[in-house]
């Protein structure tokens, strides 16, 4: 039963074979959780993004969701789209921080491009755009640069298209 030969061999194959596919399983286990840890990021963000919408819907004196610039807003009305507007760029950067990098591939940039566009359609309103260095103080500057230049692309698509 204790047959060194046998053991040398069985040794081998372990090393050869069950320590090789042991890592392989690990690495697995790992990315597997990885991406479950980055699918709860984003759907935390989206039902962020819906309860942001749903304030939208409260606040309809505001029209926030019609395509122009809200005109003859009393004071209270342009504090409360101020305000909004102060959460959705800071939903808008917890995004950026969390999901966004200059190489994402597959399900992660396509789950970037639905906030880029988000971001666009904002950035398209007047107002928001004509608000944003005020918005933008004190946020990351990286994510700053890149709304800025969202909107910069999108403003200008606006103007040209008048």
């Amino acid at each position: 039963m204790i047959d060194p030969d046998f053991w040398e061999t069985a040794s081998f194959v372990v090393t050869v074979f069950g320590l090789p596919f042991a890592i392989f399983l690990f690495l697995f286990e790992q990315r597997k959780e990885r991406d479950a840890e980055d699918e709860e990021a984003y759907q935390m963000l989206q039902n962020a993004y819906s309860d942001f919408l749903n304030i939208v819907l409260n606040n309809p004196d505001l029209q926030l969701r019609s395509a122009t610039m809200s005109q003859n807003l009393t004071d209270e009305q342009r504090e409360r789209t101020l305000i909004i507007y102060e959460m959705l760029i800071a939903l808008f950067e917890r995004a950026y921080i969390v999901s966004y990098e200059d190489d994402l591939k597959g399900v992660a940039l396509r789950r970037w491009n639905s906030w880029d566009d988000y971001m666009r359609e904002w950035c398209r309103r007047e107002d928001f755009y004509y608000l944003l260095p005020q918005l933008l103080r004190g946020e990351d500057p990286d994510f700053a640069a890149y709304i800025r230049g969202v909107a910069d692309e999108e403003h200008h698509g606006v103007l040209v298209a008048r």
